[in-house]
């Protein structure tokens, strides 16, 4: 009963986010923070206590802005409408989710890539991890990596079985955090363009879309100069299952949402939030009802569908959302309570080159991801305290580029973020081991060239 309460407070919390972003609407602000608040009332409780110590920092920083704000009001509000919009993006990417997994054609997509022959695999498998991902979001790596561990395990050689399910998982991983750069459907460019003001998803796209080729590049190069040495020789090489023609639907589909949102925002003149949170559901529905299609009626059985989407699978990720909504809810409040203690500096970043403050960026969130802080946290917590755009010299979308390439790099180096998580159990190893080992010539790499690639845009 209380996980359908809790499917019923977040499908209204996010028509509320949905109605303020394309209206406007200050009612509709205060009814979206007022279902963060029953949400969080109504899940933490349940959730496991490194959750509840998320909820416990929140409400530290809550006593602490009544405290030493006299807008503690506003800043709270504002915290609670941040970890609102932060579900409601999540739900609307998660409506994408039930029609693609059983979809028949992007389940054949998914074989054709992962049945590539060792010469051809990594790219396919991170081009289709890349695509993949801008679909299922977080749902793409267990989707093609539970598919390349099933063809791996049918090689009998156990050191070539586990080079190649290492590999394989490798290029699905650094397929998915690419996206992390530039697409609009990722958490990365939706909260970075909430947070900075005067930037927006077209005008940072040119960059964000060159690193997330550099990262995809980077992790092809180094695979291909770095094989592993085989104790014998490999066995002999089979053709993949399908053919190319099994890609049109997956990228019928992107073209779809990415023509949509681009055309949408441009006509609109809304933020590409507002936009990917109406555009994503409308498809997802459109989709399962040309699916639902028979003898039994689409209409009832797309109804039946969005009925179990927000009873059954909104309440799904309710632990996974405390912890998001929480790290969104604690870095907006937590950078309102730091404003004032840095402006008070003597010396502050404003005497620092600008260039180079968005180069330490692409460094610092990864190695804050190192110590257990979400980049959702990370972001939300110190973006608001960079100086303006103006005063650093550059433009905000190069901001955007900066804070999205450490993001990226954080989906592969930290041992805490659901990519490495994810990979780590399917590759049967720690999550240390895949972000530190695994991933350490390409993180530092291709935080090489991101580093390069942002100074331009900072110049540019």
């Amino acid at each position: 009963m209380i996980d359908r309460v809790i499917g019923v407070v977040l499908i209204v919390t996010a028509f509320a986010i949905l109605l303020r972003e394309w209206t406007g609407s200050e009612m509709a602000a205060i009814v979206a923070s007022a279902g963060s608040v029953a949400f969080l009332a109504l899940a933490a409780p349940r959730a496991r206590l490194s959750r509840q110590a998320f909820v416990v920092a929140g409400l530290g920083l809550v006593a602490a802005t009544i405290a030493l704000r006299p807008d503690w009001q506003e800043i709270t509000m504002r915290g609670l409408e941040q970890g609102a919009f932060i579900a409601a993006f999540f739900i609307a990417l998660a409506s994408l989710r039930n029609p693609a997994a059983t979809s028949p054609a992007i389940a054949r997509c998914g074989q054709y890539l992962a049945s590539q022959p060792p010469g051809k695999r990594y790219l396919a498998l991170t081009v289709g991890g890349h695509l993949f991902a801008l679909i299922l979001n977080y749902g793409a790596i267990p989707l093609l990596g539970g598919l390349t561990e099933s063809i791996a395990s049918r090689e009998t050689n156990v050191e070539i079985r586990e080079i190649r399910n290492r590999r394989m998982l490798l290029a699905i991983q650094r397929g998915f955090v690419a996206t992390l750069a530039w697409s609009p459907l990722a958490f990365a460019m939706a909260i970075t363009t909430s947070i900075i003001p005067g930037s927006s998803w077209s005008g940072a796209a040119g960059f964000a879309i060159l690193n997330a080729a550099l990262v995809t590049f980077v992790g092809w190069a180094l695979d291909s100069l770095y094989k592993p040495k085989l104790s014998q020789p490999a066995p002999r090489r089979t053709g993949p299952i399908g053919s190319w023609r099994d890609l049109k639907p997956l990228l019928a589909l992107l073209l779809l949402l990415f023509g949509g949102v681009a055309s949408l925002e441009l006509l609109t003149g809304l933020r590409m939030i507002a936009v990917v949170m109406l555009l994503v559901p409308a498809i997802a529905v459109a989709w399962l009802f040309i699916q639902a299609r028979g003898p039994e009626g689409a209409s009832r059985r797309t109804l039946a569908h969005l009925r179990n989407f927000a009873l059954g699978e909104v309440p799904s990720y309710q632990f996974e959302l405390v912890l998001l909504v929480m790290a969104g809810f604690i870095g907006t409040v937590g950078s309102a309570l730091l404003q004032p203690l840095i402006e008070s500096q003597p010396i502050g970043l404003d005497a620092v080159a600008g260039p180079l403050i968005l180069v330490s960026l692409v460094w610092i969130i990864p190695l804050l991801g190192q110590i257990g802080m979400n980049p959702i946290l990370s972001v939300s917590l110190f973006a608001p305290l960079l100086p303006s755009a103006a005063a650093m010299g550059v433009s905000p979308n190069a901001i955007i580029v900066a804070l999205t390439a450490g993001w990226a790099l954080t989906g592969a180096s930290s041992p805490f973020t659901a990519t490495t998580l994810i990979v780590a159990r399917l590759g049967h190893t720690s999550a240390h081991r895949v972000g530190l080992v695994w991933n350490r010539g390409f993180n530092l790499v291709a935080g090489l060239a991101l580093s390069l690639s942002v100074l331009v845009a900072a110049v540019l």
